[in-house]
C-alpha cells in the first residue's frame, strides 16, 4: 500500500526537478532558521508512542530531538490528532472491517485505523517531556467525524483547510521544518501541502518515525522529493 492521495502516485517524471534545486547547505555551513522560519511538530501524542492505541515504532525517540530543534526556532506550531468517538477513519465504525484495511469513503480511499486520539482523552494528549516553550499555535485536526485529516494544512477531502497556511503567511513565514509522527502519513501530507502552498519545506528525518505499511515510507520519501521537499537531519540545523 502507498499513501492514498490523488497526487501521490502521479508521474515520477518530476523527480528530475530535485536535481535542479540549489545545494541544501552552503559549503561547510548549516541551515540557520530565522524569523521567517517555523518548526511544525506533527502529532507527538500518547496515542502514537509505546502504550498508545496506535503506536509508531520508536515514536517517543523523536521527543529529545524535537526539544533540541525547538531551541533554534522563534516560531513553533504543534498539531494534534483530535478524533470524535466513532470517527469514520476507525475500523470499529465499519462492520466487518479490520484495522489497517482500506475502504472507499466519499472523499476517496481511507486506511482504517484502530480507535485512537479521541478528543479529551489521555491518549490524545501531547507526550510528556515534549518541551516547546516558544510554541504559538496548536492545530487540531481530524475532528470532523466523517473526514480524516493527516495534513496540518488540509483535511483528506482536499477541500477543507485548517487555516495554517494563511496564519504562516500572515506571520511572514517562508520556510517550514516538519517533524513528528508519522513520517509516511501526517508528516508527509503536511510537507507536501506546505510545498503546494509555496513554502520552502524541509523534513527533519531523525525527528520523525514511520508506520511503513507495505512500502508507504519509501513512497512518501519519493513523492516528497519529487515535489521539492528536502530531507535533512537535525544536525544540519545550526544550534542543534
Amino acid at each position: 500500500m502507498t499513501l492514498h492521495r490523488r497526487t501521490l502516485l502521479r508521474s515520477t517524471a518530476t523527480l528530475g526537478l530535485a536535481a535542479l534545486a540549489p545545494p541544501l547547505l552552503a559549503a561547510g555551513g548549516k541551515l540557520r532558521p530565522g524569523a521567517s522560519a517555523a518548526l511544525i511538530v506533527v502529532d507527538v501524542q500518547n496515542c502514537f508512542v509505546d502504550g498508545g492505541t496506535l503506536p509508531v515504532k520508536g515514536g517517543a525517540e523523536v521527543v529529545p530531538v524535537i526539544n533540541r530543534l525547538a531551541k533554534a526556532f522563534r516560531n513553533v506550531i504543534v498539531t494534534q490528532d483530535w478524533h470524535t468517538p466513532g470517527h469514520a477513519s476507525f475500523a470499529s465504525a465499519h462492520a466487518g472491517h479490520k484495522p489497517f484495511s482500506s475502504i472507499r469513503l466519499p472523499y476517496g480511499e481511507q486506511v482504517l485505523w484502530p480507535d485512537h486520539c479521541v478528543q479529551g482523552t489521555p491518549d490524545a494528549a501531547l507526550v510528556e517531556g515534549l518541551e516547546l516553550p516558544t510554541a504559538q499555535l496548536i492545530i487540531r485536526k481530524g475532528y470532523n467525524p466523517g473526514v480524516d485529516s493527516y495534513s496540518a494544512f488540509q483535511e483528506a477531502d482536499r477541500k477543507t483547510v485548517t487555516g495554517l497556511a494563511g496564519y504562516l503567511k500572515a506571520r511572514g513565514i517562508k520556510t517550514v521544518y516538519v517533524t513528528g509522527l508519522a513520517t509516511d502519513f501526517c508528516v508527509a501530507w503536511s510537507a507536501l501541502d506546505a510545498r503546494a502552498a509555496g513554502f520552502e519545506t524541509y523534513v527533519v528525518e531523525d525527528a520523525t518515525r514511520a508506520i511503513d505499511l507495505n512500502g508507504s515510507l519509501a513512497a512518501a520519501w519519493k513523492q516528497m522529493a519529487a515535489k521539492g521537499v528536502r530531507r535533512i537531519q537535525s544536525s544540519d540545523v545550526e544550534g542543534v
